[in-house]
C-alpha cells in the first residue's frame, strides 16, 4: 500500500497558550492531512522536554509530556476558570518561548491538580477512572511521580547529587519521601492521567478518520531520567551512579568533531540476562500510542559509540557491539509483530544493513542527502527501494527550500541536471519523494508549506535555539493540501477522505 504523511510534532501546532498541545488544533491538524490527502502524522519523542529543551532528553521513556495537555478540556472538567486561559502577552506564534511556556502552564496544571483533588469525593467516575490508571500503570509511574516530587526539592541537581539514601534508592529514604511528599507524588500521577486520556482520544479520532500515528522512540534515555534512577543495573554507571562512558557519534555530515549526547550506555548483558524485560515493557507502552514506531538511531544496536565520560567531545569514542537481532527476537516473542521504522542515518556500515535485512525492517533514505555525486548514491530517486520510507530531510535538516538556497552551485547544477531543471528545485524533490517508489513518503510539515530557511526544528550539536519551530494557520491557506492532494493522487498515495463530524467522528 503507498501512503504518505507529515511529520510534525505537537509544539510546533498553532494555540493561545504558546505551544501547540494536543487540543482543538492537533485535531484541525488531522482533518487538514485528511485534506491533503495524508494517512499518516508523525511525531517526535512524546515524553517531556531536557536539556536544550530536546524530546530526545526526557526524563521518563514512559512518561507524556505535560506540556502537551490540553488546558481547555480540564476548564471543560472544571478544574479551571476561564480567568485561568488569558494567554500571556510574551507568547508568540512564530517560536515556542519555553521559558515563558513551560512556568505558565505548569501553574495551570497546578490549579487544575488542586481542583481535581478537592472535588473528587463528587466525581465518582474521575475518581475511578484515575485509580485504575494509577493501578495499570505502577511499573513505571510510581519511580516516575517519586522521581519527579523528589527532584522538585533538588532544583537543576542530578539525582546522582541527590542525598545519598535518595540517589542510591536505600528502602527507608524511598519509604519516607513517599509519606511526605504524597500530595505531589499524586500531582504528577494526575499530569500522566490527564495526558494519556487525552492523547488516547486523539489517537482514536485520528484513527477513525484514516490517519495512523508515527512515535519515535530514542534509542537511549537521558541521564536525568526515572528509568536511570530506578534501574542504575541496566546502565553503564560507576558506584555512585556517575556514567562510566556516554553516547555519541562520530565525526558525520552535521559536526566535524562528532556529537557528544551524554547519555548513559546500556549494560546490554544485564538487559539479555532478564530476557530485555525493560525494552519490553517500553516498547509495549509505545504501541500502546502509536501505530507506527521509528526507532532512532538504528544503528546502535548493530554497534554503538562509545564516548569517554570526561571526553571533550566525541572524536575520541569506539565503536562497541550492540544486542543484535537477540533483543528484537525477544521483542516479537513478547509482543508479536513490530511496526517498526529502522532510523538508519549516519555513518551506516554492513553490519548494521545485515541486521536491518535480518530483521526485515524498512529504512530510511533522505533526498537532501543524495546529491554528492556518486550515481550509485542509495538515497537517489532511482536507487530507492519499495520497502524503505522516504523523506525530503527530517526534524535535523533545514527545510528543503532552506537547503536549496544553500547549496554550492555545483551541487545545485547537479540537482538540476537529475531533474531536467534550470530554476528552483525544491519542490521538485517534494514531487520525488511522493512518486517514489517506496510504499512510505514522510514530508516536514515545513516543506508542505513551502518554507525557506529560518523554519528547521533543530540542529545538531547546538544545545540553544532549538526545538521551538511553530506554524500558524495564517501561512497555510488552501493550496498546500490541494497541491499535497493532487501529487498524491498522480502518485498513487491519495487515501480516501474522512472528515471528522461535528460530533467528533468521521463523516
Amino acid at each position: 500500500m503507498r501512503r504518505s504523511g507529515v511529520l510534525l510534532h505537537p509544539t510546533s501546532l498553532p494555540g493561545p497558550y504558546g505551544s501547540g498541545d494536543l487540543g482543538e488544533h492537533a485535531y484541525h491538524f488531522i482533518d487538514w492531512l485528511v485534506t491533503a490527502g495524508q494517512q499518516l502524522w508523525q511525531m517526535l519523542p512524546q515524553g517531556g522536554i531536557g536539556a536544550g529543551n530536546s524530546p530526545y532528553m526526557s526524563d521518563s521513556a514512559f512518561a507524556g509530556n505535560p506540556l502537551l495537555i490540553d488546558l481547555h478540556e480540564l476548564q471543560q472538567c472544571g478544574w479551571l476558570d476561564a480567568a485561568d486561559l488569558v494567554p500571556s502577552s510574551e507568547f508568540l506564534a512564530s517560536r515556542v518561548n519555553f521559558a515563558v511556556v513551560t512556568p505558565w502552564r505548569m501553574q495551570r496544571l497546578e490549579r487544575a491538580a488542586q481542583h481535581f483533588f478537592a472535588r473528587l469525593p463528587e466525581s465518582l467516575p474521575m475518581a475511578e477512572s484515575f485509580t485504575q490508571f494509577c493501578r495499570n500503570n505502577a511499573s513505571w509511574l510510581d519511580d516516575y511521580a517519586l522521581f519527579k516530587s523528589i527532584g522538585e526539592r533538588y532544583p537543576g541537581v542530578v539525582w546522582n547529587e541527590w542525598p545519598v539514601e535518595l540517589a542510591l534508592r536505600e528502602p527507608a529514604a524511598l519509604a519516607e519521601a513517599r509519606r511526605t511528599l504524597a500530595s505531589r507524588i499524586d500531582y504528577w500521577c494526575f499530569l500522566q492521567w490527564c495526558f494519556a486520556r487525552q492523547w488516547q482520544a486523539l489517537r482514536a479520532s485520528a484513527n477513525r478518520s484514516g490517519v495512523s500515528l508515527v512515535g519515535d522512540v530514542p534509542i537511549f534515555v537521558a541521564l536525568h531520567s526515572a528509568d536511570v534512577w530506578a534501574h542504575r543495573e541496566l546502565f553503564q554507571l560507576d558506584a555512585g551512579g556517575k556514567p562510566t562512558a556516554v553516547a555519541g557519534v562520530p565525526p558525520d555530515y552535521f559536526s566535524s568533531t562528532g556529537q557528544r549526547w551524554g547519555n548513559p550506555l546500556y549494560r546490554w548483558e544485564i538487559h539479555a540476562r532478564d530476557g530485555y524485560s525493560w525494552w519490553i515493557a517500553r516498547m509495549k507502552h509505545a504501541l500502546a500510542h502509536f501505530d507506527t514506531i521509528r526507532i532512532d538511531h538504528f544503528r546502535g544496536f548493530a554497534a554503538y559509540w562509545r564516548v569517554p565520560n570526561d571526553a571533550a567531545d566525541a572524536r575520541t569514542g569506539e565503536w562497541v557491539p550492540g544486542p543484535g537481532a537477540a533483543l528484537f527476537s525477544a521483542l516479537r516473542t513478547a509482543l508479536g509483530s513490530l511496526p517498526l521504522i529502522a532510523e538508519d542515518l549516519g555513518l551506516i556500515t554492513p553490519d548494521v544493513v545485515e541486521l536491518r535485512e535480518q530483521l526485515d525492517l524498512p529504512g530510511m533514505v533522505v533526498l537532501q542527502f543524495a546529491w554528492d555525486g556518486d550515481p550509485d548514491n542509495s538515497y537517489l530517486p532511482h536507487s530507492h527501494r519499495p520497502s524503505s520510507v522516504v523523506y525530503t530531510g527530517t526534524h535535523d535538516n533545514d527545510t528543503t527550500r532552506g537547503w536549496w538556497q544553500s547549496l554550492d552551485s555545483a551541487t545545485r547544477q547537479r540537482v538540476c541536471d537529475y531533474f531536467g531543471s534550470d530554476g528552483d528545485s525544491g519542490d521538485a524533490l517534494l514531487r520525488a519523494a511522493l512518486a517514489s517508489v517506496c510504499e512510505t513518503a514522510i514530508l516536514p510539515m515545513q516543506d508542505a508549506l513551502g518554507l525557506a530557511a529560518g523554519h528547521r526544528m533543530n540542529t545538531p550539536g547546538f544545545d540553544h535555539g532549538c526545538w521551538e519551530w511553530r506554524f500558524d494557520w495564517s501561512q497555510v491557506g488552501p493550496d498546500p493540501a490541494r497541491r499535497l492532494a493532487d501529487w498524491c493522487a498522480r502518485y498513487g498515495r491519495k487515501a480516501a477522505v474522512k472528515l471528522r463530524g461535528q460530533d467528533g467522528h468521521t463523516a
